[in-house]
């Protein structure tokens, strides 16, 4: 007994550096933040005063965020697809591989080490300047569209920008759940005559359903907090149409008025709307991993 509280105390004690940043910077905070949301508070000033509910009930007649919750929900579920679709392929065509796997997973990780805020900027000048050119002197005349301007190919620009900085990641999580499948699986699948398509997605897809459900979980995680890709690319703009539920919070909280009571209202309910989707999520792929 005497040695496991001693191990447990050792456990601890590693563990305690890392405990105090949680709860310091992501605990505390999170709590705190759902008492200002019941103030009035501008996030300057040491005086306010509370007000209860008032601002989480203007927040549902505020039509600039629920806008901005349409966008951000069509943006997650458009890259819950994209993406994770293109990872896994790429991880399955890079397993498949005999020679040269160590450089095709560094070339499309790569871009998942630079900033979303400098390839945000690099990419706006590839959508103003290069395919312009490209257009004009390549004859590409598909490419001859207002990518930043118009919200319509606004929006397919930033889930072109988030996929080429995302997949690299999934990518990388997908090729090590693809190593643990069993070797002699796909044999026997092989000799009971089932073709390549088959094999896939009666032996190995079934195999790295977790590592589906990380990946979705991560992306859906992500979707819902998008800002730098946004706010590099576009601001958000044209007019509003393609700013997401953080950038609407940023803005409440940070410029105009400065409701930083207000903003942390949204974000309790963009919380809540998170946490719900989120444990459907994962409730469906476990029930699905389960019955697989």
């Amino acid at each position: 007994m005497g040695g496991s509280r001693r191990a447990n105390l050792r456990l601890l004690l590693f563990c305690a550096p890392a405990l105090i940043v949680y709860f310091v910077f992501k605990l505390i905070p999170a709590v705190s933040g759902i008492g200002y949301a019941m103030t009035d508070w501008n996030g300057l000033s040491q005086d306010y005063s509370f007000v209860l509910f008032d601002n989480f009930i203007a927040v549902f007649s505020d039509t600039y965020f629920w806008r901005s919750v349409w966008f951000t929900l069509k943006y997650v579920a458009v890259m819950v697809v994209v993406a994770n679709v293109i990872a896994l392929l790429l991880a399955v065509a890079i397993e498949s591989r005999r020679r040269a796997k160590g450089v095709y997973r560094t070339i499309f990780y790569m871009p998942n080490m630079i900033s979303m805020v400098i390839g945000g900027y690099m990419w706006m000048f590839i959508f103003t300047q290069v395919l312009y050119y490209m257009a004009d002197n390549w004859g590409l005349t598909f490419l001859d569209h207002s990518w930043i301007g118009d919200p319509h190919y606004s929006f397919i620009a930033i889930i072109i920008v988030a996929s080429w900085s995302t997949v690299g990641y999934l990518m990388i999580i997908y090729m090590a759940a693809l190593q643990g499948v069993p070797a002699d699986l796909l044999e026997a699948a092989q000799l009971a005559g089932a073709n390549s398509r088959q094999c896939f997605f009666r032996v190995t897809l079934p195999m790295i359903l977790p590592a589906v459900t990380i990946c979705i979980f991560w992306t859906l995680n992500s979707g819902f907090q998008v800002f730098d890709v946004i706010y590099a690319l576009t601001g958000g703009g044209p007019g509003r149409a393609t700013q997401s539920v953080a950038m609407n919070i940023y803005e409440e909280a940070f410029r105009g008025n400065i409701r930083y009571g207000y903003a942390t209202a949204k974000s309790t309910i963009l919380f809540v709307i998170v946490m719900v989707i989120t444990l459907i999520q994962l409730k469906v792929m476990k029930s699905r991993e389960a019955e697989l």
